[in-house]
């Protein structure tokens, strides 16, 4: 057997055509695993490239028929994204609309994220509310450059506590928060990445909104059973999440899993370097950059229940990136007989190991500096790997 024989051999080769396609080899992948996790991970080594969102959108429908998944939660805003939950889940709004204010980061702009979208819609037409798809973001409302005003979120969670509570029991008014918080673009100055004098997270105004949050949010906990019992565990939940995403931004999963681990397992898809469970590394111009991501903690809360797939990418000419060099783990996978491959990261690194080379990092990159390739020496940061030769 020869050494591309060897690797061929060491993982499940599939067709992209549709949920058949991709579901076989995820079946053989999670009888892989020490037990079926929770939570699984689905990467993409860079946004933008169509090719893996659809292969998303096709695992999830697999899933979702034949292992009881139940929800996903994707890199975007986490509040932006609960009007698209609205409308999965009850037909609330127009698609259109819900596309336009429902995603961050632009991915409103992915034609599959659209088609994500009408598919669990259309799922969740003939179900009951128990059985139906629920859809999350898992990011913060902010971008690189800067984050969003906390004063939506607080006011927010101020009219659901105000609505439903005696006055006497809420720390602070509506209009004391509007006035706290300010002009909201004054929080999204981008020059204070750089410039930290410039940002308003030190002034009174922010340290007094974060001991309102707090405040707010204890009163939320503490008078939990009253609010569920005059509206919903449903309202709650979304008042709570206005609670963290406020106390985040005044301060910057596991939420979504409490909710959703009695109904069935959660696909979770982003960037490889938020989902990996080793710290990610990026290195910008002179900007050397660490840090711990979702995955990586997520990952030591949850142990075998959070798995995660990473995913490498061939060639992308659309997208700058050329034939990989022949001593890379992206070009030794493209020259395997089949164009997409799902690995079990263990067969996958044993099967490398066995070939007589050496292996480096790419180091070819894309004109927008998005694209990431996978370290064939951190392949265990993954529990697997899927592989498209050419997008």
């Amino acid at each position: 057997m020869t050494d591309g024989a060897s690797v061929a051999e060491a993982g499940w080769a599939f067709t992209g055509d549709g949920a058949a396609g991709i579901g076989s080899a995820l079946e053989r992948f999670l009888e892989s695993l020490p037990t079926r996790p929770g939570l699984l991970g689905l990467g993409e080594p860079m946004h933008g490239v169509e090719a893996f969102p659809q292969l998303r959108n096709q695992a999830f429908q697999h899933l979702v028929e034949h292992d009881g998944y139940r929800s996903i939660a994707i890199e975007t805003d986490c509040l932006a994204a609960l009007t698209v939950d609205a409308f999965v889940a009850d037909g609330k709004g127009e698609l259109d609309a819900v596309m336009r204010s429902g995603f961050s980061h632009g991915f409103e702009k992915a034609a599959a994220n659209r088609e994500l979208i009408a598919w669990m819609s259309q799922y969740n037409r003939s179900r009951d509310a128990r059985d139906r798809l629920g859809f999350y973001g898992f990011d913060a409302p902010m971008e690189m450059t800067g984050a969003n005003s906390p004063r939506p979120a607080l006011t927010a969670l101020h009219a659901y506590l105000a609505t439903n509570l005696e006055a006497a029991l809420l720390p602070a008014t509506a209009g004391a928060i509007e006035a706290l918080a300010g002009p909201d673009e004054r929080w999204s100055n981008a020059a204070a990445i750089l410039d930290p004098s410039q940002s308003v997270g030190a002034s009174d105004e922010a340290n007094t909104l974060r001991l309102l949050a707090d405040d707010l949010a204890a009163v939320l906990m503490a008078e939990s059973p009253r609010l569920i019992a005059s509206t919903s565990r449903h309202e709650w939940w979304r008042a709570s999440l206005h609670a963290r995403t406020a106390a985040g931004l005044l301060r910057y999963l596991n939420a979504i899993l409490a909710r959703e681990g009695q109904r069935g397992p959660t696909l979770m898809f982003g960037h490889n370097l938020h989902l990996q469970k080793g710290r990610s590394k990026w290195h910008l111009g002179d900007l050397s950059l660490e840090w711990w991501s979702v995955g990586s903690i997520i990952g030591a809360q949850l142990g075998d229940q959070y798995a995660v797939l990473g995913s490498a990418l061939g060639t992308a000419r659309h997208q700058g990136l050329n034939a990989p060099a022949p001593n890379t783990l992206e070009g030794t996978l493209s020259a395997l007989p089949e164009s997409r491959y799902l690995f079990e990261s263990g067969q996958l690194t044993e099967a490398l190991s066995r070939m007589a080379r050496t292996f480096v990092l790419r180091t070819d990159a894309a004109p927008n500096n998005g694209y990431f390739p996978l370290d064939p020496n951190q392949l265990i940061e993954a529990d697997g790997v899927i592989f498209l030769r050419d997008v």
